[in-house]
């Protein structure tokens, strides 16, 4: 079902990730941009994971490149975040993940038109910007439990999470939503996995912002709409082999999230 125009004056951007993975998902997504550069939107997310980790494919430079060509017929302002078949799971191929993230710095970490993007310091693919009187905030924290979710690059995408939502608050956001690649693993028993310590986070400030707090990921390619805390709003894209988008729009105190095919 096509997507009804909004009213005037409400906020509202599209999400979407985990796409391409084959020639066929090139194809769709280039047909989905055309739906999507139909829509009003505020700006474009992309989650991560551009590509399989092939080197054909998401670890090689030439998909990157023709990657970046495809987003670029994006007309809204586009953000994309890594995720980890860009640059952790290159090891699985021999190649050395930080010289794999350097490569996607160096394409992505781009200036984006229409939006006032502020960049953290050494790790530019963490940044954050605001909207309509919300925050957004885009962390590098690739899928797939990669061991480097416990060096000095996660610590300090963590602090950034925590300078943002302490900015957020002091500019009084009505909304604040954190995008980022990785499934945290909610339903997880323990803390003996990758994602633990960013659960922690993310529980202890869901407890602070009660439900102005939202989280938006990709890495497990099903949709949800759910409270995987109690004050935690999250909302999960489709991945491969849908390629498919989510409209989410603010109505006053209301966050709405459709699928636009």
């Amino acid at each position: 079902m096509p997507l009804v125009p909004l009213p005037d004056g409400k906020v509202a951007f599209g999400i979407l990730g985990d796409t391409p993975y084959s020639e066929n998902e090139i194809r769709k997504l280039d047909g989905l941009i055309e739906r999507i550069n139909a829509q009003d939107l505020a700006f474009v997310v992309h989650v991560g994971d551009i590509g399989t980790s092939a080197r054909t494919q998401s670890c090689g430079d030439a998909w990157l490149e023709a990657r970046r060509e495809q987003f670029a017929k994006i007309r809204h302002p586009f953000v994309l975040l890594p995720g980890d078949n860009e640059w952790t799971d290159c090891a699985k191929h021999g190649m050395d993940p930080r010289s794999r993230l350097a490569a996607w710095r160096r394409l992505f970490c781009v200036e984006v038109g229409g939006l006032a993007l502020e960049r953290q310091p050494g790790h530019c693919e963490n940044l954050r910007w605001q909207a309509g009187g919300i925050a957004f905030v885009g962390l590098n924290v690739p899928g797939g439990g990669s061991p480097d979710l416990g060096d000095a690059r996660m610590a300090a995408t963590l602090e950034w999470l925590d300078e943002s939502l302490a900015l957020a608050e002091e500019r009084r956001a009505r909304r604040i939503i954190v995008f980022l690649h990785a499934d945290p693993r909610f339903e997880r028993v323990g803390s003996d996995d990758a994602y633990a310590r960013l659960r922690g986070v993310l529980a202890t400030h869901s407890a602070w912002f009660k439900e102005r707090l939202v989280l938006v990921h990709g890495d497990t390619h099903v949709y949800r709409d759910d409270a995987p805390l109690a004050d935690l709003r999250r909302v999960q894209v489709w991945g491969s082999p849908l390629v498919s988008w989510l409209r989410v729009s603010l109505t006053g105190e209301t966050l709405r999230v459709q699928a636009g095919w």
